[in-house]
């Protein structure tokens, strides 16, 4: 009796050991934080520690839950630029051959979410994006989105998402771990920090070379002159009066483990 009493008591103390490491951490009166899990998943990652609890989480989850703790749009922008930049780290850190197909890659249904398979795509351009049209240079809006992205998805989309989002590419903005508390601060250090780094402006032929995001997301930006605003405001050029813009060729080679601190 006394050893059937020792063994049960070594399991109790062995699951509040448990629970006081990762649930712990995420959870508050019994509610899972998605936004801290999110950003554990990411430090994880940059870690080299294992996440397949954090998936777990994710997975089994419902949307109903997901949809009532992300009850901001900070929130929600925070949690989805992690768990997209966390998955193409662990999907390509296993298979990178997957990218040798981007267009399949992006569009392959492979993370689970509150119980759904969904791709990269559906994320970045359904949830993120507020369900704008892939192909539609950010002026089309997709007609019938389902249930999980209509649920799920921004209140208000925000161009600097475009260089928050990490695609696995070598062109691709660094990984930083976003915080919803300081998210705008966030994205505003990331966009000048990438702008910096990949934009080149002559004064002599008033040309300013930039990333082909501005190209591809166009409308996001607010067309060329919403562009040029931007530029301007990230002190790229001095000033958008007779600036022409010319997009630099995408490096698509993978380059995984960029991380950033921001």
């Amino acid at each position: 009796m006394k050893l059937k009493l020792y063994f049960l008591a070594t399991l109790f103390a062995l699951s509040c050991t448990a629970k006081t490491g990762l649930q712990a951490q995420v959870e508050t009166a019994n509610e899972t934080d998605f936004n801290k899990l999110s950003e554990s998943f990411l430090k994880r990652i940059r870690d080299d520690k294992d996440t397949q609890e954090i998936q777990d989480i994710l997975a089994n989850t419902t949307i109903e839950e997901l949809d009532n703790a992300l009850d901001t749009n900070d929130k929600r922008l925070a949690f989805w630029l992690n768990i997209y930049n966390g998955y193409i780290q662990v999907i390509l850190q296993k298979n990178p051959e997957l990218y040798d197909d981007r267009g399949s890659f992006f569009k392959l249904e492979q993370i689970k979410i509150a119980g759904e398979m969904v791709s990269f795509a559906k994320i970045e351009h359904g949830i993120i994006r507020k369900s704008q049209w892939e192909y539609g240079l950010g002026y089309i809006r997709k007609w019938f989105p389902g249930k999980f992205e209509r649920k799920l998805r921004v209140n208000k989309p925000v161009y600097n998402v475009h260089f928050a989002l990490n695609c696995g590419a070598k062109d691709c903005p660094p990984v930083a771990i976003y915080e919803w508390e300081r998210l705008p601060e966030q994205l505003k250090i990331g966009t000048k920090k990438l702008l910096e780094n990949t934009s080149e402006f002559n004064s002599e032929t008033n040309v300013v070379k930039v990333t082909s995001l501005f190209s591809w997301f166009r409308g996001d930006f607010g067309g060329k002159g919403g562009i040029k605003k931007i530029l301007k405001e990230n002190e790229i050029i001095p000033s958008t009066k007779g600036v022409d813009i010319e997009y630099t060729n995408y490096d698509w080679t993978l380059y995984l483990d960029n991380f950033i601190e921001l």
